[in-house]
């Protein structure tokens, strides 16, 4: 899907190139572009779509440590105490890493 996205916003401003004949033309049809792009606010709904991703692949990567987690500690119970410890540690950085992501796509917007 986010294939489909780039692709369709690179056809969209390239489309524009091809119809000026001089090399002025082109610059200002490349302008035309760029400020149809930054008024419609593609930019600022492809950041929020980025943010989603974001924390999309973040709450996977931390629900897949939880599991682990837990059928770790079914399959043994004395080592619960290490995996827990472990789980949290992991988790925390899978969130920072998530949080970084967040603020970045979200600063496109600005």
């Amino acid at each position: 899907m986010l294939i489909l996205v780039v692709g369709g916003v690179l056809a969209l401003s390239s489309a524009v190139a091809p119809a000026a004949e001089e090399a002025g033309a082109a610059a200002e049809a490349a302008s035309i572009g760029s400020r149809v792009f930054t008024d419609l606010g593609l930019v600022k709904v492809s950041a929020c779509f980025g943010a989603g991703l974001v924390l999309l692949a973040g709450a996977t990567g931390i629900a897949r440590i939880g599991t682990s987690a837990v059928e770790s500690m079914a399959r043994q119970p004395e080592a619960s105490g290490a995996i827990n410890g472990a789980t949290v540690i992991t988790a925390a950085m899978v969130e920072g890493a998530t949080l970084f992501g967040v603020v970045v796509c979200l600063l496109a917007v600005l």
